[in-house]
């Protein structure tokens, strides 16, 4: 199961599982791009269906986890969905920064939380959170977003923790700047006739020269997931050309 899974790193995520012979299931709030994502895996071969729901809403999560576990036990989770908010503390609105937490926080914690009797009653399974490096360093005008974002980094070293006896992994990839409609959408929305300039400006922050590319998010994602990947839990992995480490 992915969630927020209809475009950008969770649309590779879902179709490099399906590429695996995995059945997928993506929750998903935006309906035009879960419909495009299911045909995308479909074509490939692949098995897919989707679900409409709000991750923020705990309620909706509980009911669609629960049909989808009357018919098979969920295996692997991934939490994908997630929104931005550019802004120091002074110019973070209570409205925005509640915003960025039910979704990026609240949405991951629902998710897990429905999923887990599911994967105790199989045996096992897998938990994969979706973070980024503005969990882990100091970014500008990124408040409200590192704040949600190191939440989920810490909720996975907890959950792995907590379950590791229930045969349950729990890990946490942490992207720098990745392109993907996303930041398209962001860059059209902050920096109106600045796009390019900015596009050029966010690549060269990563010393490997560019933005890193879903593809190579997903691959990664696979790999932890899968049986490749047993002896790995309570782990972060930053995927970000450098970003974190090469200051020289």
């Amino acid at each position: 199961m992915i969630t927020g899974g209809a475009s950008g790193i969770g649309r590779a995520i879902a179709i490099s599982f399906a590429q695996a012979g995995a059945s997928i299931h993506i929750v998903e709030v935006d309906q035009k791009n879960a419909e495009e994502t299911i045909k995308l895996i479909r074509d490939e071969g692949g098995k897919a269906q989707w679900s409409l729901c709000d991750v923020s809403n705990q309620q909706q999560v509980k009911d669609i986890f629960a049909r989808i576990t009357s018919g098979a036990a969920i295996n692997i989770l991934v939490n994908n969905a997630g929104v931005s908010h550019i802004g120091k503390l002074e110019n973070t609105p209570e409205e925005e920064f509640d915003r960025v937490y039910r979704i990026n926080v609240k949405g991951v914690y629902n998710c897990m939380y429905a999923a887990l009797a599911s994967m105790k009653a199989a045996g096992g399974g897998v938990i994969l959170n979706l973070a980024s490096v503005a969990g882990l360093a100091g970014l500008a005008d990124r408040f409200a977003y590192s704040m949600s974002k190191g939440a989920v980094l810490t909720m996975t070293y907890s959950v792995a923790r907590d379950y590791v006896g229930y045969n349950i992994r729990c890990n946490c990839i942490s992207p720098a700047r990745v392109h993907t409609p996303f930041v398209d959408g962001f860059l059209r929305k902050n920096y109106p006739g600045r796009e390019e300039e900015m596009m050029q400006k966010l690549s060269q922050l990563q010393p490997i020269g560019r933005m890193g590319q879903p593809e190579e998010v997903a691959s990664l994602a696979l790999f932890l997931c899968s049986d490749a990947a047993s002896f790995i839990t309570g782990s972060n992995y930053p995927i970000d050309g450098g970003f974190l480490n090469l200051h020289g």
